[in-house]
């Protein structure tokens, strides 16, 4: 690898965030393992509601980690809650968010999509510093490809960021990031990657996020499995290595790595400190 692919590649490592399930053990997890310039996402769930995502936020941001909360348009009830929410996080000192349409079906309330919420902040104030929208690199199961493009067009003049969705294949992700700025969507782009994670351990954790939301995750998500079991298993460092060119390419906007762990924090801190050393970081 040249010299500066290297850095490139060392860049993107440095640029790092961490997306966490709000478990029991999670807050422990992120405190042992994460320093504190690494920002700390953390999900919420159809099943278990946005409550269990503003506790464990608010935890990591009075240990004085950046953290961005995800708010699922689909998981709130109406305006009055959205308020709420926007209070209670502005009170914790969270200044980022991420708003994903989410998977809940049906609806908590009469948000259906992520659109009007970003909407909706506005009106409140722009309450938030930053505030981060989803791409899809591969295709969304319930949404056409052009829909989701277009999605992030509408969405531009509200968000500040964009996160995709976790994507396996280099030569895709490197030309899902091309067209989305052919479309003229200049919003900085933090790429999704899985970390190094293992089947077994993904698969226990599907199961344990709940029988809803675990049942939608596999039927979602069955290509992801077949990734991991596939012969050599899966490297995030191999994939980043082959999409180093597309990601680092002027014009490409890539902010940085959303890191997904699936809770597999301490393995994921090491292997990314692993790779920053081989690559002289």
């Amino acid at each position: 690898m040249a010299e500066s692919e290297l850095r490139g590649l060392r860049e993107l490592l440095e640029r790092v965030r961490y997306e966490v399930l709000p478990a029991k053990a999670t807050e422990e997890k992120v405190l042992a393992h994460v320093p504190r310039d690494v920002v700390v996402t953390v999900t919420a769930s159809p099943v278990k509601g946005l409550e269990p995502t503003l506790d464990l936020a608010g935890r990591l941001a009075a240990h004085g980690y950046r953290v961005v909360p995800h708010v699922p348009a689909r998981l709130l009830r109406d305006d009055a809650h959205l308020k709420d929410v926007v209070d209670r996080l502005r009170e914790t000192g969270v200044r980022d968010v991420f708003v994903p349409a989410g998977d809940a079906n049906p609806a908590a309330g009469s948000y259906e999509s992520a659109l009007p919420v970003l909407r909706r902040l506005g009106e409140l104030g722009s309450p938030f510093t930053h505030v981060g929208v989803t791409g899809y690199p591969e295709s969304h199961p319930l949404i056409h490809d052009d829909v989701t493009i277009q999605a992030m067009w509408d969405k531009r003049e509200h968000a500040t960021y964009i996160v995709s969705n976790l994507c396996f294949d280099a030569r895709v992700l490197g030309e899902w990031v091309a067209r989305v700025r052919r479309r003229d969507v200049s919003l900085p782009v933090y790429v999704g990657v899985a970390g190094p994670v293992q089947r077994a351990k993904l698969l226990s954790m599907a199961t344990k996020i709940g029988v809803g939301e675990s049942t939608r995750f596999l039927t979602r998500h069955p290509l992801w499995f077949l990734r991991f079991a596939a012969p050599g298993g899966y490297s995030p460092e191999r994939l980043l290595s082959r999409a180093e060119g597309a990601l680092t390419a002027p014009g490409a906007g890539v902010a940085g790595l959303h890191l997904f762990t699936f809770n597999q924090v301490a393995e994921t801190e090491r292997w990314r400190r692993a790779v920053l050393e081989r690559l002289g970081g």
